[in-house]
């Protein structure tokens, strides 16, 4: 299998041309090429695939096999892929996901190289059974959760797969992610689990922001959590309906949650790292 290894702010995953390969078992295919000591190493697998729909499809997979409805950081990179290798050579484009269709508008550099990418990741869901998660309140930004004996308080938002962000007073560089990540991720409130971001303030338009994700662990960046993540600070008054700068562990990414469609809309790079055959 011939495949392409890419990243958006140091979330790597492997990328499979499937206009040309095939790949009948992507779950454990995903488990093979990601383990980053017998495998290859990523943080999943994205397969690109034909589309009677959109110009593209993906499809998602997370390192422990698991398929995903969306990822923000993979269709930067599925974007730059069928740019650059003139599968579909246009600054516009629509890439068929799980969480619906997504429009993808490309920035290229001197020599029609796509460097940066905005995606319009639609309207955010704010319904508590749409995202889903267990409460009464919608929009839920009152959900407290306790682990380890300190309660969080989290707001929960879907970009076409769950999240719960809470925002912490403490440096979020050296929070225990791990710790407290992998039991809100399964707690009995998220029905099909959840992205859990924790993140600290550091002005309205700067926010710094940590991931635990479901099925992959902490990764350096989440595209989806991150637009999640703005969200979540709009609906609780902290940050503006303005561009919002996110600090992560691989980059930054930006934000805008637009009053004048409602929808989200995030802009960041995306990179090839190398090709390879296994």
């Amino acid at each position: 299998m011939k495949f392409t290894k890419m990243q958006g702010c140091g979330n790597d995953y492997i990328y499979v041309n499937c206009f040309e390969e095939s790949v009948s078992s992507p779950e454990q295919t995903a488990k093979t090429v990601s383990d980053r000591h017998f495998g290859i190493g990523s943080d999943g697998l994205v397969l690109i695939c034909p589309s009677d729909k959109a110009d593209c499809r993906m499809r998602m997979f997370n390192s422990d096999g698991s398929e995903s409805e969306m990822c923000g950081n993979a269709i930067r990179c599925v974007a730059k892929y069928v740019y650059d290798r003139d599968i579909m050579h246009k600054k516009s484009i629509s890439i068929d996901t799980l969480a619906g269709i997504k429009y993808i508008t490309i920035t290229t550099d001197d020599n029609d190289i796509a460097r940066t990418m905005t995606v319009d990741m639609g309207a955010p869901v704010l319904e508590a059974a749409d995202i889903p998660v267990i409460s009464d309140s919608s929009p839920v930004t009152d959900l407290i959760l306790t682990a380890y004996g300190k309660d969080f308080i989290f707001t929960c938002v879907s970009m076409g797969n769950p999240h719960a962000v809470t925002f912490i007073s403490e440096d979020v560089s050296s929070f225990d992610t791990e710790r407290y990540g992998k039991v809100f991720e399964r707690d009995e409130h998220f029905p099909r689990k959840a992205n859990i971001e924790f993140t600290e303030i550091i002005s309205p338009t700067h926010l710094k922001m940590r991931v635990w994700e479901r099925g992959a662990g902490e990764t350096l960046a989440c595209g989806t959590g991150t637009c999640a993540t703005v969200v979540a600070a709009c609906l609780n008054g902290l940050s503006p309906r303005k561009p919002v700068r996110v600090e992560l562990l691989g980059g930054e990414l930006t934000i805008e949650w637009r009053e004048s469609d409602g929808h989200v809309y995030m802009t960041g790079p995306a990179e090839f790292v190398f090709d390879g055959e296994i």
